[in-house]
């Protein structure tokens, strides 16, 4: 009479601990709470604006929420800094983009190392940049812009959001390959920028499509080329600086995507790298990323690390060979 019992009880020993193995790997699936996505940015910036869209994608698809937070500051490296010393769990994210990761940590002191305190995770797109003068510039395409400043060294000047932000380099890769000698006006920032570049202050400037659209749109800036080489579906009638004789292999844009800090376990990795392609495969987010003046280009973790690489060496040159430090 006590066997039977007895031997229920000796099985339902000898399955506990696979069921409770199982029940701890359902509980400690990821995510089985929120995300934090660092933006280190103000609210309404590009890189703001394209986390968030994908984000919201992402969270739905895996019913937990990636919850937006802005930690603005120091050209976005406040931010960079705090996700470089988060929990490598998987539960905070980083907004990245070009100046926290590629271009500020090759011009000054940096308190994280992008190269061993993030793991690339996904790629998300590219900003084209665009070359606009003021409706008063003598020139009505990209060849006769490089003609007439190259038959005039130190006359013409151009506007950047500041010495050594991404639009200043990718200014300075493109008048390098022209063989271009112009005079740089520093300037707090792309509004105040291109506003320059409008009132005729400045003769040109090298900025991004979400940018300078607008303003070539309506009319306000003539429009003479696109920094990607392929071109972009964002604005097709420009044609690729790249055209120009001379200027074959000009290939320049600012990068956007999430990482996350180093440690955090591989299947982790995975799982939003995976998330975020899904996202980026559907139209409202592609319409949403493209609406923001981002080129989609959606990379998985390893083509997003060569990527990486790459981007970071053409701009260590351009600044090398322009001996520009910050600090």
């Amino acid at each position: 009479m006590r066997r039977r019992p007895l031997l229920l009880s000796t099985a339902a020993m000898l399955a506990a601990p696979a069921l409770i193995a199982s029940t701890g790997r359902a509980q400690g699936a990821y995510p089985n709470r929120p995300v934090r996505l660092v933006i280190p940015w103000p609210p309404g910036q590009a890189t703001d604006l394209m986390a968030r869209v994908v984000a919201q994608k992402v969270s739905e698809q895996w019913g937990q929420p990636m919850v937006p937070e802005n930690k603005a500051g120091a050209g976005g490296m406040i931010g960079t800094d705090f996700v470089a010393k988060a929990p490598a769990d998987g539960y905070t994210v980083l907004a990245a983009s070009t100046g926290p990761i590629t271009t500020a940590p090759l011009v000054q002191r940096t308190a994280y190392d992008p190269q061993k305190d993030f793991i690339p995770v996904a790629m998300i797109g590219i900003s084209p940049y665009v070359l606009v003068v003021n409706n008063n510039f003598p020139a009505q395409s990209a060849e006769e812009f490089v003609a007439k400043v190259r038959a005039a060294p130190g006359k013409y000047t151009y506007a950047t959001s500041g010495a050594g932000a991404a639009a200043h380099l990718i200014t300075l890769m493109f008048l390098s390959r022209a063989k271009l000698d112009t005079v740089h006006v520093p300037f707090q920032g792309s509004g105040p920028a291109l506003t320059a570049v409008m009132a005729g202050q400045v003769d040109f400037a090298i900025d991004t499509l979400a940018a300078t659209g607008p303003l070539f749109r309506q009319g306000s800036l003539r429009a003479l080329g696109v920094s990607l080489e392929s071109g972009t579906a964002l604005a097709p009638n420009l044609k690729p600086l790249a055209q120009v004789p001379g200027m074959a292999g000009y290939d320049a844009g600012a990068f956007g995507g999430y990482m996350m800090p180093a440690g955090t376990p591989a299947p982790v990795v995975e799982r939003l790298a995976a998330e975020t392609a899904k996202a980026l495969a559907t139209p409202e987010a592609q319409q949403s990323v493209a609406g923001i003046g981002m080129q989609p280009l959606p990379r998985g973790p390893a083509e997003f690390a060569a990527y990486l690489r790459t981007h970071s060496e053409e701009f260590r040159k351009v600044i090398e060979a322009n001996n520009i430090r910050l600090d």
